[in-house]
């Protein structure tokens, strides 16, 4: 009978009780530190995405269809395009299947403060406590929201992540500014196109020309951020390889590494 490699445990007949209590170890490394930080901010600018907001109000510009001016956006705009460089750090240093596990566990998480915030709301508000419709107001979210979010969310990132590996599967170690942009742009037109699609009414836009203008301005400005990051992600990246012990030529298929 083959012996087992574990560790006794305390109690255990036939086996001196160890000295210490039993663990389970850890794994070193920093792609969970990674996944908590995409996650969080999965989680932040979801929320922050119930707002519409708008520059440039008192202007009007025009060309066409295509409302230019004011600038109709959500309040996420200055956060979420974090979600995708740590996307493509993800993808690029520890590859589809750690990417896509890391996908799935934003998902979740986007899930399930979405079912606590609708608990708390339903929850009898104290004699005292004045702020329940305001506190409803701020966090509660219409089933419209939700989708739009969970939907471009898994669609974008998973593009994301599939195109980058699948580019990087061709050129290896180089040009890795092609890889960052290109997966950026199929990824966040994804994401943008169905998140606005589905989110649009309920944030207020009413109109064609509003809605093409969150669109593009929405998906212009997430690729812009990424290519103004570029120099970070290039650094961030580099030390990663560098400091990840098991980083290595893979063996499998890249949307199965």
């Amino acid at each position: 009978m083959e012996e087992s490699n574990k560790t006794p445990l305390p109690g255990k007949s036939g086996h001196p009780a160890p000295a210490h209590a039993a663990y389970a170890p850890v794994a070193r490394g920093y792609y969970t530190p990674i996944v908590v930080l995409f996650t969080a901010t999965l989680i932040v600018s979801n929320i922050c995405a119930t707002k519409g907001v708008q520059f440039l109000s008192g202007s009007s510009l025009t060309l066409g269809p295509l409302e230019i001016l004011p600038i109709t956006t959500d309040a996420a705009f200055f956060l979420f395009p974090l979600a995708y460089i740590l996307g493509d750090v993800l993808s690029e240093v520890y590859g589809f299947r750690a990417t896509r596990h890391a996908v799935f566990y934003g998902f979740a998480a986007l899930l399930l403060t979405v079912i606590c915030f609708a608990v708390a709301i339903r929850l009898p508000a104290a004699g005292f406590y004045e702020n329940q419709e305001a506190f409803r107001t701020v966090i509660g979210t219409t089933p419209q929201l939700v989708l739009a979010g969970l939907a471009g969310y898994v669609v974008g990132q998973l593009l994301n992540s599939a195109t980058l590996v699948l580019i990087k599967e061709r050129t290896r170690e180089k040009h890795l500014w092609a890889r960052l942009i290109g997966s950026t742009v199929v990824g966040e037109l994804a994401d943008t196109l169905i998140f606005c699609s589905i989110a649009a009414t309920a944030i207020g836009i009413d109109s064609w020309s509003q809605f093409f203008n969150y669109v593009i301005v929405g998906f212009l400005w997430k690729t812009l951020c990424e290519i103004l990051v570029l120099p970070v992600t290039y650094r961030v990246i580099a030390w990663l390889k560098k400091h990840e012990p098991t980083y290595a030529p893979s063996e499998a298929a890249p949307l199965r590494s």
